[in-house]
């Protein structure tokens, strides 16, 4: 089984940046999906990242394209994500998660492995 560890979040100001990072170990897929995903209190979970090892393609949600932006580092077993531009209602649990079905999604029931998330909190 796949263990996936974030970090990398904290406290910062609306309009700065922060790179959270998703370090995976154990049982590595070849290939497969990973999404960053972030739940804010009193609303729904919602992906905001996820690409596929095997294309390549990232895709975003629409609430947070052209200020995020997903990577992986295969080398290090680890994916990113590059958080610019940041609000206030970024402000949320961030968590990322894998699959070993390399087709990316947006929704969370297809992922199976789950970090334990890391909090980053935008003040205005």
């Amino acid at each position: 089984e796949v263990q996936l560890v974030e970090s990398g979040g904290g406290l910062l100001q609306a309009g700065g940046s922060r790179k959270l990072s998703c370090a995976a170990s154990g049982s590595i897929f070849n290939e497969y999906a990973i999404a960053w995903f972030r739940h804010a209190p009193g609303k729904e979970r919602e992906a905001v990242a996820w690409m596929s090892s095997d294309d390549g393609i990232t895709h975003c949600a629409d609430s947070v394209k052209g200020r995020f932006t997903i990577t992986i580092d295969n080398a290090n077993n680890t994916a990113f994500l590059q958080m610019n531009n940041m609000e206030p209602e970024d402000t949320a649990l961030y968590y990322c998660a894998t699959k070993g079905c390399p087709v990316a999604s947006p929704l969370d029931d297809h992922y199976k492995q789950w970090g334990q998330g890391t909090q980053v909190t935008v003040s205005s």
